[in-house]
């Protein structure tokens, strides 16, 4: 398994490190794919394929949400099954799971006019997203010649065909 980091975020380690014992526990060996910009993608996918891995999972970083439709592309032109956030699925990757990032910036729209009538930020609840979909992009596991399991296409809060 390949998980593409943005070695420069120091916001990546806690989730490598998760990442790396749930590996463990399933018996996978995850490999790390460094880049430090977007002109290091193709070269990083390159090296994914040169190592024979079997898929990639691609992180909900700033650089890679900002260039997802690239990194959709570069899996499924190097034919590799991906997962990574839920617009990863929507911009051709394979499965996105993920948070409704509108959802949250309304929710943020709460708390700002709280505060602006006066409300302490210190006296405001902290919250937790509560709704997550899985998306899964049917049309990409058939470019990639992949058969999803009716079981998870159930399970699937949209599929895009």
């Amino acid at each position: 398994m390949a998980v593409l980091v943005s070695p420069d975020n120091p916001a990546m380690m806690p989730i490598i490190q998760a990442m790396e014992l749930t590996a463990k526990s399933l018996n996978l060996a995850l490999q790390q794919f460094p880049v430090r910009g977007p002109t290091e993608f193709d070269g990083a996918f390159s090296a994914m394929t040169k190592t024979h891995v079997d898929a990639v999972a691609i992180t909900d970083e700033p650089m890679f949400q900002a260039n997802v439709g690239v990194l959709a592309g570069l899996a499924m032109k190097k034919r590799l099954p991906s997962a990574g956030f839920k617009e990863f699925a929507e911009a051709g990757g394979l499965l996105g799971y993920g948070v409704d990032i509108l959802g949250l910036f309304r929710r943020a729209a709460y708390f700002v006019d709280r505060i602006l009538k006066g409300v302490p930020p210190a006296d405001l609840p902290v919250e937790r997203p509560t709704k997550f979909e899985l998306v899964i992009n049917l049309k990409t596991a058939n470019q990639i010649g992949l058969i999803i399991p009716p079981t998870v296409l159930a399970r699937a809060d949209r599929v895009i065909k």
